[in-house]
């Protein structure tokens, strides 16, 4: 901007407008990048607490196959006629 015809007050007024919206812009981004930070976070709390659930799921879900599985076995072993010795 030319200022060579300006007075001082005129140059100062001007010079606090550019300060004030430089100084307004930045607190925008601030607050922009507060906002996101707290997205981010959130994110990945829940992600965290996802993450627990599906693992304890999978804990339960493994232990419960291997109680049907050990029942299974008792199921089929008392299925299973034993042979019988041969007569003498």
């Amino acid at each position: 901007m030319p200022t060579k015809r300006l007075s001082t007050d005129e140059a100062k007024r001007r010079a606090q407008v550019v300060f004030d919206k430089a100084e307004a812009r930045r607190q925008e981004m601030s607050r922009i990048l507060e906002d996101q930070q707290a997205e981010q976070k959130a994110v990945a709390e829940k992600t965290a607490r996802l993450r627990a659930l599906r693992l304890a799921k999978e804990a339960a879900d493994a232990e419960a196959a291997a109680v049907a599985a050990a029942a299974a076995a008792e199921a089929k072993q008392a299925r299973t006629p034993r042979k019988r010795a041969p007569a003498r």
